[in-house]
Parts: structure tokens; sequence; C-alpha cells
């Protein structure tokens, strides 16, 4: 049972001071903290807080006449994860600018302390991104990853945090669904996953096998690099490559619409979708 909501009257509130300006300051990177926005990533965080996914709820702010709406919702958050809500002038006041939605969350990532691919099962079909640098290609590769089966997403230290708000937004939750990891450089996570037993597959424009070529296996990991320069070359010179056939004159797709092929492609292959 939720805790019964408590009126917010002041954008100075100190009980809502992670909320404010939150174009500007991003709680990504502080304290695995960040912000759930929307009522599709509010039902995410209530899941995923619930069914123990290494996540946590630790308040709510909501546009009072959001409430009624997002009742079931916040139904299900323990009673000591606050709920707080707001009339329309305050909550565009502590955000900074209007809030249509309405519906904001202040979430928290519990660390686990066993890695990522001592959990994964037997039969496997894993995303890697290297230099994801773009928060909608990180989104949308998470919201992919959801709807084609994989069981995790490997981020190198060098791609975005998909907590920020933007990822998780495009996402529409499903970074709190999808488990991952990030850290690390693409070789070593690579490595690591051909050392579990993973094929791996890189995709390229100039891949050498056409991704509906490719076999069903037990453990299959598809790793795609940023948008425009694609993948390095060392990752390219050490593993398969694969590719996605298109009209001639085009160079390359967009890395979340290459993926969501991909993943098709692969899932099809193993028997997911």
């Amino acid at each position: 049972m939720a805790a019964p909501p408590v009126t917010i009257e002041s954008v100075d509130d100190p009980r809502i001071a992670e909320f404010r300006s939150i174009r500007e300051r991003d709680l990504t990177g502080r304290q695995n903290r960040f912000i759930a926005e929307g009522t599709v990533v509010l039902r995410m965080l209530a899941e995923a807080h619930l069914a123990g996914r290494g996540f946590e709820a630790e308040k709510v702010l909501l546009l009072r006449n959001r409430v009624e709406g997002v009742s079931d919702i916040i139904a299900r958050f323990p009673p000591e994860v606050p709920i707080y809500v707001a009339e329309a002038d305050v909550l565009d006041g502590i955000v900074g600018f209007h809030l249509h939605r309405g519906v904001l969350a202040i979430g928290k990532r519990i660390e686990r302390s066993e890695s990522l691919l001592d959990c994964l099962p037997d039969r496997a079909l894993v995303l890697v991104g290297c230099g994801i640098s773009n928060h909608d290609n990180a989104g949308s590769m998470f919201r992919n990853a959801a709807a084609f089966g994989a069981d995790a997403v490997f981020l190198d230290e060098t791609s975005c945090d998909p907590l920020y708000r933007k990822a998780m937004r495009v996402s529409v939750g499903s970074v709190l669904s999808v488990p991952y990891q990030r850290d690390g450089s693409a070789l070593d996570i690579l490595a690591a996953l051909a050392a579990g037993g993973f094929d791996i597959w890189t995709l390229s424009p100039r891949g050498e096998t056409d991704i509906r070529a490719i076999s069903s296996s037990d453990r299959i990991a598809l790793v795609v690099g940023t948008e425009g320069e694609g993948l390095p070359e060392t990752v390219l010179a050490r593993f398969r490559s694969a590719r996605i056939p298109q009209s001639a004159g085009l160079d390359s797709l967009n890395v979340a619409t290459a993926t969501g092929i991909a993943l098709f492609a692969i899932s099809s292959a193993v028997g997911r979708v």
C-alpha cells in the first residue's frame, strides 16, 4: 500500500529538490540515481522495484490531475516511497519547463555484486554497444533488445549512460527491464563473452556475411558501433562481421534502425520471435 499523496505548494520545498531544473542537471551519474518520466516509465519502475531487478523508486512527483490516472501504478509502490503532488504552475516551476506528462519519479540503480556475464542463461542473445554516445540511439537499442528477446545489453566505458533521462524516455522504460552492464573496453567485453562461449558477430555495412545467413547457436553476441564511424578496426579485424543488405548509394543505416533489423534477424534464426 503506497503512502498517501503529499501536496507540494512551493518550488523551494526541500523534499522535491532532486526534481528541480531536470533539463539542465540530469541526475545521471549521481549515486546511480535517475529521472523516470511519463506513465509508461513509471509503471516499468514500479515493476522493476517489485521484482527486485536492481532498481528502486525513491520518490514520485505528480501533477495533481494525473493522480487518479496513475493510481493503480502508485498503489504498487511500498509506503516508504513518498508520493508528492503539485498544481501545474508549481510543477512547471520545479522542473524548469512545462511538463505536459505530469509524471516524474526519482529512481536508483542498485549495483550488482556479480558479473552480468555470470548471470546469463546457457542459451543467450546479447547486444553489445561500442562508443554509443547518442542518447536517442542508446534508448532505441534497449527498446529493440526488449522487443526481440535479448537477454542483456553490454556497453563499453565510452558509451553514454542509459539512465540519462532522454535515453530512458526513448527506451520506454526498457532500460529498467533489460539487464545491462556498462564498463571496460570493447575488446575486453568481447573477449570475456567469447571466453563464455558466445559467437561474436560485429555489424558493419562492409560485413562479410548477410545477417540473414547467421545460423542458430546457443550463445550469440551482436556488436554495434557509434553513428558514423561504426566499429573500430581492432574489433572488426578480430571477430566475424555481418551486414544488412541495402540499396546501393546509401552508406549505412542509423544504428538504432540497424540494431532493430539485426536483432529481428538473429532472434528469428534462434527461434525467439
